[in-house]
């Protein structure tokens, strides 16, 4: 299915959305940076490709840790119950080893994200925003997935992202 008249955008539809001139989003068509169609004389973009150009690419391991994330929401909404016990028991652990207070900012954090459930919980460690990704780095999930498993989500990840060459 194509895509409807609420996907196309017009240029200065695109322009206001990226908060620059009109000018600029033909630039970005003309060069690639943002594809369109035409449509008579007009180009349309689309919303989601707008959008992407406003949400910049996270750093390599970021997303790694997204997509290794991505095999723990698999898991805990296959065995809420399993998952969240972990969660907590490892927190508890971490708040047992931790007691400099250094990081009781993320432990209440985790405690008041698994109080509010499942759902709350796989839409934080899966979105892209600085926040979820802060919240990965401090994850209580450790364990869920077995080493077989995380693994095979580093192996998917390595082989669909590519290192780029570093220029000398």
């Amino acid at each position: 299915m194509g895509p409807t008249s609420d996907d196309l955008l017009t240029t200065t539809q695109a322009a206001a959305l990226l908060h620059c001139s009109r000018q600029h989003v033909a630039d970005l068509c003309d060069s690639g940076t943002l594809p369109f169609a035409r449509i008579g004389t007009h180009r349309r973009v689309r919303r989601a490709d707008v959008e992407r150009l406003l949400r910049p690419p996270l750093r390599r391991e970021t997303e790694k840790s997204l997509w290794l994330h991505r095999a723990v929401a698999g898991k805990l909404v296959a065995d809420p119950d399993r998952a969240l016990a972990l969660a907590r028991r490892n927190l508890s652990h971490r708040r047992a080893v931790h007691t400099d207070g250094s990081a009781d900012d993320w432990f209440d954090a985790w405690d008041r994200l698994l109080d509010e459930g499942v759902d709350a919980v796989v839409d934080m460690i899966t979105a892209r925003t600085d926040e979820a990704a802060d919240f990965r780095q401090n994850t209580p999930f450790a364990g869920l997935l077995t080493e077989r498993e995380r693994l095979k989500v580093l192996a998917s990840f390595d082989a669909t992202h590519p290192r780029r060459a570093r220029s000398a």
